[in-house]
């Protein structure tokens, strides 16, 4: 799958030049039980639509991995074993996801992590992977922001940067908007430097 804003281009999708402030992004974010999903699985997904400069819909499940959460974990997010007891496996809550997601591009936070352990639950539950192209916004930050603007393209950072009026906090839906927040204010800076397209994006 393509991955907008690397060498990976995305020569081949018809909508190629369609204008970013156009372009229909589906943003992700999870929170796993740990850091591969050799050895963890995903506790809740949060995404939004983002169109036009603004959130237009939004998907958010707590979702139960199975087996405990790790103490640390559960203190990083907030998401304990009592909070998922009740929830849906990821087997009912995937299809969901996909659904709303459509034909959107994937767009993530370090989306490596969050395409991992998609892509495995997919594969786990027998459901098929669509060929989204995806974006990756810490790419895409480290190409728009010189070093002097930010000291790191960490999502907390970037979202104190553009003045994100939902800051992360290491729960899905949280921090998927102040992706949005993000992604709006790296548009805004490619638009000032003539990238109004996914295709000059991805040149």
């Amino acid at each position: 799958m393509p991955i907008l804003g690397s060498p990976a281009c995305i020569a081949g999708l018809t909508w190629g030049n369609r204008s970013l402030a156009d372009t229909d992004f589906v943003i992700v974010d999870l929170e796993t039980t740990g850091w591969t999903p050799d050895d963890a699985r995903i506790t809740e997904i949060g995404a939004v639509k983002f169109a036009g400069g603004r959130i237009t819909g939004e998907f958010c499940s707590l979702i139960n991995p199975g087996h405990a959460i790790p103490a640390e974990i559960a203190a990083l997010t907030g998401i304990s074993d009592a909070m998922v007891a009740q929830a849906p496996r990821i087997q009912a809550v995937l299809p969901g996801f996909l659904a709303f997601a459509g034909s959107g591009v994937l767009t993530a936070h370090n989306a490596p992590f969050d395409l991992s352990f998609l892509i495995a639950a997919c594969d786990d539950c027998g459901l098929f992977w669509p060929d989204f192209p995806v974006l990756d916004t810490v790419t895409l930050a480290r190409q728009v922001l010189g070093e002097a603007e930010v000291p790191d393209c960490k999502l907390s950072t970037l979202a104190s940067y553009f003045g994100a009026p939902t800051l992360p906090c290491h729960r899905a839906l949280a921090d998927a908007r102040a992706t949005a927040a993000v992604l709006h204010g790296l548009i805004g800076r490619l638009a000032a430097t003539g990238v109004r397209t996914l295709a000059e994006l991805a040149g």
